[in-house]
């Protein structure tokens, strides 16, 4: 029997969470699941819907609530084309704490069987009363908690008070083999230019975030690399604006937004990520899966994908001192980024493999699909 699963994201960009959600979405077992995928109609989600569509899933744009008083009307509408699928499983794809809980209620009161919710991200939020009791409201709806990382889950615990039996930690994951290209030479000239400098990148959406700003001002201590931003996003100009200041034009290429993350990543010679906070960031485990050596700051979600010293190198957040002696050692010493390159790639094909991840998500719709089905007296 195939079962339907409904993907709902309110989100309004393409980022990490889309990514996840695509390597879901090309994982599934046809077989098994018919995927329906609901979102908002943002331009942002472009790169999302266009691959949905090269992979035959069927797309259902759902339009954004403007205001809480409009919510009598959206969730009437959104319940009735809930139920024309007849979802077996409803998957909420959450960005933030706070985020698709008109959706999971809407599931709720359709009855879909089985809903699933993904904390992807857990930054800190000024949370009152009413939004704690609001989000533990929202969570009675849920079945299964999934968190991409074991800091997450506990923050759903000590924050909204889930007890732990309805949270499933599952990493996130990749397909490695993709990384595996040769380097494209003319590619690589275009971010060098006419020097031999190796070449530090960072692919991350500019958002202060990603702590990009702590990666520039390193970038000022080390003289002797070129810096690669890939990406774009709220923060482009500040940046921009900043390199200048700082005298890095001649050393920091902003690429903004790019589809080639496989070449770029086959082109440098060290992948950094100073983010402030995390999930489960996927461009660490495909820097990895490249055979590139990695450093990240040491912080939940990025520890749980480095090991210290030995599949990469984590440093203080918001500490660019810290960050650019990390990023002259390992360029100074070939050795040490040949082992912390070949440890990384060897983890991410054990550890965080999208095959991996995807068999543990559908195992969770089976699970939660079974014990209703016990509960109704089916068998």
């Amino acid at each position: 029997m195939i079962r339907t699963v409904a993907y709902f994201l309110d989100s309004a960009h393409f980022g990490g969470t889309e990514q996840v959600v695509l390597q879901i979405l090309s994982g599934l077992d046809r077989g098994h699941w018919r995927p329906v995928l609901f979102h908002h109609p943002e331009p942002g989600l472009a790169p999302l819907l266009r691959e949905a569509e090269n992979l035959n899933v069927e797309r259902r744009p759902v339009p954004r609530m403007q205001s809480r008083h409009s919510l009598v009307a959206w969730l009437p509408r959104f319940i009735g084309e809930l139920r024309a699928e007849h979802p077996a499983v409803f998957h909420a794809h959450l960005n933030s704490p706070l985020s698709c809980k008109d959706g999971l209620i809407a599931a709720g009161l359709a009855r879909v069987p089985a809903i699933v919710a993904t904390a992807h991200l857990f930054m800190e939020l000024p949370l009152t009363r009413f939004v704690r009791a609001q989000q533990r409201f929202v969570a009675t709806a849920v079945d299964r908690y999934i968190a991409v990382s074991h800091e997450v889950a506990g923050r759903l615990r000590r924050t909204f008070y889930i007890p732990a039996r309805k949270i499933s930690v599952v990493h996130n994951g990749i397909y490695p083999t993709r990384f595996n290209g040769p380097v494209n030479t003319a590619l690589r000239a275009t971010l060098t230019g006419s020097s031999k400098q190796p070449v530090v990148l960072i692919l991350a959406r500019l958002d202060q975030q990603k702590g990009h700003r702590y990666l520039l001002e390193a970038a000022a201590l080390v003289p002797e690399a070129v810096f690669v931003l890939a990406g774009d996003g709220p923060e482009r100009a500040n940046l921009e604006a900043q390199a200048q200041r700082l005298g890095l034009n001649n050393r920091v290429l902003f690429l903004g937004y790019r589809q080639d993350a496989p070449d770029l990543l086959a082109c440098c010679d060290l992948f950094v990520l100073p983010s402030l906070f995390e999930g489960l960031p996927l461009s660490i485990l495909e820097a990895m899966a490249a055979n590139k050596p990695v450093i990240a700051s040491a912080i939940s979600g990025n520890n749980e994908a480095i090991v210290h010293g030995e599949t990469g190198l984590l440093v203080p957040p918001a500490d660019p001192t810290a960050l650019a002696a990390a990023i002259r050692m390992v360029l100074s010493n070939r050795e040490l980024a040949r082992r912390l390159a070949a440890a990384g790639r060897a983890r991410v094909y054990k550890e965080f493999s999208a095959e991996g991840m995807v068999q543990r998500v559908t195992h969770i719709y089976e699970q939660i699909l079974s014990s209703h089905e016990k509960v109704n007296g089916r068998h």
